[in-house]
């Protein structure tokens, strides 16, 4: 479901991540994968918070990681950058595939199909980001 410019969204899940360098995540993100920057919230070279659409729905939220010296003076969201995972549903994940190996993303696993109808690929992002695309939308809900 593709929101309307300027409404706000129905509830959804929005994982989150942190970074060694958010600008520079960011433009990755919207580069190789076409996530869309909705927002940014900064205080010098650190981004605050920042918010990622992804285009048929959804999104993420991320932020700078805290030097190790300020987390033990109570980060309420002491995430470690790099360990972050995610399957994001894409409809044309051949394109997309293209996409983001030409903007320099790590390979791990080759666009395939696979046994359960979906078409794949997994690769990370230049903070060591895991991201699964492919064509599943999981299972219809039983009510």
């Amino acid at each position: 479901m593709t929101g309307a410019a300027g409404v706000t969204p129905p509830p959804q899940v929005w994982p989150t991540l942190r970074a060694r360098d958010a600008r520079a995540l960011i433009a990755f993100l919207v580069e190789a994968f076409g996530f869309e920057a909705t927002s940014m919230y900064t205080d010098g070279d650190r981004v605050l918070h920042a918010e990622l659409a992804w285009p048929p729905g959804g999104g993420i939220m991320l932020g700078s990681a805290k030097e190790p010296s300020a987390e033990a003076g109570g980060d309420p969201w002491p995430l470690k950058p790099g360990t972050f995972g995610a399957y994001v549903v894409t409809d044309d994940p051949d394109g997309l595939f293209r996409r983001a190996v030409g903007a320099g993303a790590q390979v791990t696993t080759e666009l395939h199909d696979t046994d359960y109808g979906s078409r794949d690929f997994t690769v990370r992002d230049p903070e060591g980001n895991r991201w699964s695309f492919g064509t599943y939308r999981g299972e219809p809900r039983k009510h």
